[in-house]
């Protein structure tokens, strides 16, 4: 008898093991299991088999898109030598959760540290993350004495799935944009006991970060990001040699590399057909989201040459919760819900509430724009922390998980009781 990979309201997928509850306490908090049956994986490794792969692009760069050498390096390690299993047990080995928030069961790890004070923080990814991006962030956050920090420094650390991503269920209503879900993260924390917590997200997660900020729920005392959401949507000073840099990559980012956003934000179930059906397909779109990372994890397949933490099976981890949690077009409508046409005439005329908590910022190298610290001052002006890393990109926690904790105790410091 197979199990649903991921909780769903229209239906059962394979792999995951939610354990049952009664219908009238929606609100239970249910112990999570990942198990995939062996023939999802043969059945992927055969769609992987049978690609029918596009001549090479005409060009020696990037410029046409994902390029064939990387696509073809990436499927035959996925067939020949990445094994689901180790990440599987990765996930096991921490305990996952599930629990109904406004009709969605919300997928979570909620790991507690063993030091008795510690801050209680909830994290979000982003897309095309998951929260297996996170997972060598853990030990650093919640133990940070066996990873160079001191006892002081530690967090409860509460991950969450988004809605619609990984083993979370698909909402079956429109309106969960970003703000939908910080309220719904507040709740998740009401609902764990927290009274008096903080909050970060890169991404989208940094959009639902950016949103909970504003509302400013109760027990949310500070927040930090990575990626300044206002910058792309609205106009930003550029009187400094670090303004200019930062608006001209914005603008190399709206011309070349602004393809996936469009195309998830005006028309994600299009693009959601072949995220359905073909895994080289997912693995394509995946992978052709920001130049940094591009290079980075095709450095990775083709040169068998890592980047910090953007191994291989790192990489393919994420992919592959992706196709067997069958999630490629729901995570393609979050761009719909938060930054498409639809977002933009519900937002018409909106001013939200100043962000009135202390927030946090770092800017990472390899970012998308690297936000110089006049433009994190402009869209906070509760800016209590500033810093400029030394390594890392737009997936700062999955690339540097050491560097990435070490800037979230020193964010959050100010702010533990």
């Amino acid at each position: 008898m197979s199990t649903p990979t991921r909780p769903t309201s229209t239906g059962a997928r394979t792999g995951a093991v939610p354990s049952p509850r009664a219908e009238a306490d929606l609100s239970a908090v249910r112990p999570f299991e990942v198990h995939v049956p062996e023939e999802e994986l043969a059945e992927l490794r055969r769609r992987i088999d049978a690609t029918r792969w596009p001549t090479r692009e005409l060009v020696a760069d990037r410029s046409q898109g994902v390029q064939l050498a990387t696509m073809q390096a990436l499927a035959r390690c996925w067939t020949t030598e990445y094994d689901w299993r180790r990440c599987e047990a990765r996930l096991n080995a921490l305990p996952q959760f599930v629990t109904e928030i406004d009709g969605v069961d919300v997928h979570f790890l909620h790991v507690r540290s063993r030091h008795e004070d510690a801050l209680p923080l909830v994290m979000t990814h982003g897309w095309p993350g998951s929260v297996v991006e996170m997972l060598d962030s853990v030990g650093p956050l919640t133990d940070p004495t066996a990873h160079g920090g001191r006892a002081e420094d530690a967090f409860h650390l509460v991950l969450p799935s988004l809605p619609g991503y990984g083993f979370s269920s698909e909402p079956t209503e429109v309106g969960w944009d970003v703000g939908r879900t910080g309220r719904a993260w507040a709740e998740l924390m009401r609902r764990l006991g927290y009274t008096r917590y903080v909050a970060q997200g890169g991404d989208v997660g940094a959009g639902v970060t950016d949103a909970m900020g504003h509302q400013s729920p109760e027990g949310l005392i500070g927040i930090h990001t990575n990626l300044l959401v206002s910058a792309l949507g609205s106009a930003q000073p550029t009187d400094t040699e670090a303004e200019r840099a930062a608006a001209e990559a914005i603008t190399t980012f709206r011309t070349t590399g602004i393809g996936y956003f469009t195309e998830q934000s005006t028309r994600p179930q299009t693009i959601g057909y072949a995220l359905l059906d073909s895994p080289v397909a997912l693995a394509a779109w995946m992978l052709d989201h920001d130049t940094d990372a591009y290079h980075k994890i095709s450095r990775a397949f083709v040169e068998e040459q890592p980047v910090g933490n953007l191994t291989r099976d790192h990489v393919l981890d994420n992919i592959t919760l992706y196709w067997l949690t069958g999630t490629g077009a729901s995570a393609a409508r979050s761009y719909w819900e938060s930054y498409g046409a639809r977002a933009a005439a519900a937002a018409s005329g909106e001013v939200p509430p100043d962000v009135t908590v202390p927030v946090g910022f770092t800017a990472f190298p390899g970012e998308i724009w690297r936000t110089p610290r006049s433009w994190a001052e402009k869209a906070y002006p509760t800016l209590n922390y500033f810093s400029e890393a030394e390594r890392g990109g737009h997936f700062a926690a999955w690339e540097e998980p050491e560097l990435f904790a070490a800037e979230l105790r020193a964010a959050f410091a100010p702010l533990r009781s």
